[in-house]
């Protein structure tokens, strides 16, 4: 009920979030973020999907790309077991009661301007939050996805994950989620015990953590350069892989993104 003015069904999320947190950071089976494989690059060439893609992407518009996810995943029941399917089924049904019980009424009572001011910008709100926490957690130019073979549990929650300290009122909004890497250890850790766990971690594990301060040269990082996989560099951008077209917005953002490690 509480995911359903968002249009967002809760039991798609939890099993697809239970899924991240089982292959997190392997190539294919992660299911929260994953950078875009050369070869899909490629087959795109110039068509629209492949424009439509790199634009939402490569760009800012990365910040909201989880309207993208939530539309893709969670909506698919060829993506579910027949198992999970009674479930999916009732998450719908509740974001289909919302959708055209509650936004009807909505439009009703304050006119198409009323449902942007009162729902459409606070989805939107909500999804930027979603897509830029999603990205900064598991999105770093040294942090590599891995194919199966070569992929280990441990390493890829504890190395995996970035820890990144955002101002005190964003720390406070969304309980400390990005005190992130306790989360992806052990994902029953309370809220009000990550801080300490993250303390522990530290103390024993430090040295393969990561940790950082919001910033917008990290910001950059995402949006303008960690794009496709690279089984070398971990990253390239789309505009360097090998038959790619170059786009003159990939290098007018590199110009002219902040580029500073203070926010």
């Amino acid at each position: 009920l509480m995911f359903a003015p968002l249009i967002y069904p809760f039991e798609p999320w939890r099993i697809k979030h239970n899924h991240h947190h089982a292959h997190t950071n392997k190539l294919v089976e992660d299911t929260a973020w994953h950078p875009v494989m050369q070869e899909e690059v490629k087959d795109w060439g110039e068509s629209p999907k492949g424009k439509i893609f790199k634009f939402f992407l490569g760009t800012p518009l990365k910040l909201w790309a989880s309207v993208g996810h939530w539309a893709l995943w969670h909506f698919d029941i060829s993506k579910f077991t027949d198992k999970q399917r009674k479930r999916v089924y009732v998450s719908w049904l509740a974001c289909a009661a919302f959708a055209f019980g509650v936004l009807p009424a909505v439009v009703a009572a304050t006119g198409w301007a009323g449902l942007a001011k009162y729902w459409l910008m606070p989805w939107l709100g909500y999804h930027f939050w979603m897509s830029t926490f999603t990205v900064i957690h598991h999105t770093a130019p040294h942090i590599p996805f891995k194919p199966a073979e070569s992929w280990n549990a441990a390493q890829a929650q504890l190395a995996g994950t970035v820890h990144c300290d955002f101002p005190a009122w964003v720390e406070f909004l969304t309980h400390d989620i990005s005190v992130h890497v306790p989360h992806h250890v052990n994902s029953k850790i309370p809220w009000y015990n990550l801080r300490k766990a993250n303390d522990s971690l530290r103390k024993n594990w430090g040295q393969y953590m990561t940790e950082a301060t919001f910033n917008w040269r990290m910001i950059k990082n995402i949006c303008a350069e960690c794009h496709v996989f690279d089984e070398q560099s971990n990253y390239r951008a789309f505009d360097e892989v090998e038959g790619a077209s170059k786009w003159k917005i990939f290098d007018w953002q590199r110009r002219f993104m902040p580029n500073t490690y203070s926010a």
